[in-house]
């Protein structure tokens, strides 16, 4: 069967809509002071600092490690992340492509929206959320879990047929490194929620790698951030 030699997930560098949406959930506030379309939410400061780091740890990779395809979400964070960290690095690597299934969960008619915002807006979304379960719940226009696993599946099929025996690079979103996880060792939504459990969610500019032995991926390292020394001094 084909299959990749490595695959590397790194979840783009902080955005503002990370803080933005921290700070006014936090306080039940109707605006999160985000404009514009999800799609091109920029990165903070610390999140291009993040992407740096990403950097230097692709600079410390021996070349034999270093990725031979790179392939990014078409948002703008994870194309910034990806730019800064292969600029920082200093070393020779591919020209990276996009592909929308690599896009962060849609969140439909709920984009950009707080929590507080989505209650007054929309009364009947968490009877109906509560009512399907996270896995199968769609807001309305957008994506559940479900749907992104199954984009998911689709884009890894199609990696390991193009770049079988290569070493593939992706730059994404937490809900895509989160259900490829789950594309990959086959886990069900329980067991989904017990790696939420016991790693956290997926963090800015963390470092997921499965390793591909005996035609399938193995989990290597997942949600590792050791390479963020950065984030101590904020």
């Amino acid at each position: 069967m084909a299959v990749v030699a490595e695959l590397t997930l790194v979840r783009h560098g902080q955005s503002l809509a990370n803080v933005a949406f921290a700070h006014a959930n936090a306080r039940g506030l109707l605006d999160a002071a985000v404009s514009g379309r999800d799609a091109e939410v920029p990165l903070t400061p610390l999140g291009e600092e993040q992407a740096a780091a990403v950097g230097g740890w692709l600079a410390g990779q021996p070349p034999e490690h270093r990725p031979e395809v790179v392939i990014t979400s078409p948002y703008l964070r994870a194309r910034e992340t990806w730019r800064l960290a292969a600029h920082v690095s200093g070393v020779p690597l591919p020209t990276p492509r996009t592909d929308d299934r690599l896009v962060d969960r849609l969140m439909g008619d709920l984009e950009l929206l707080t929590t507080a915002a989505v209650a007054a807006r929309f009364p009947g979304e968490a009877a109906r959320r509560a009512q399907a379960g996270e896995y199968r719940y769609a807001p309305p226009g957008g994506e559940s879990f479900a749907d992104v696993e199954a984009r998911l599946a689709s884009f890894l099929d199609d990696l390991h047929r193009a770049y079988d025996g290569r070493r593939v690079i992706v730059v994404a979103h937490d809900a895509v490194v989160l259900m490829a996880r789950a594309v990959i060792e086959g886990l069900d939504w329980d067991r989904v929620l017990a790696v939420e459990a016991a790693s956290g969610s997926v963090r800015n500019a963390s470092i997921t790698r499965f390793a591909g032995t005996n035609d399938q991926l193995t989990l290597d390292r997942y949600n590792v951030v050791d390479h963020l020394d950065i984030d101590r001094r904020h």
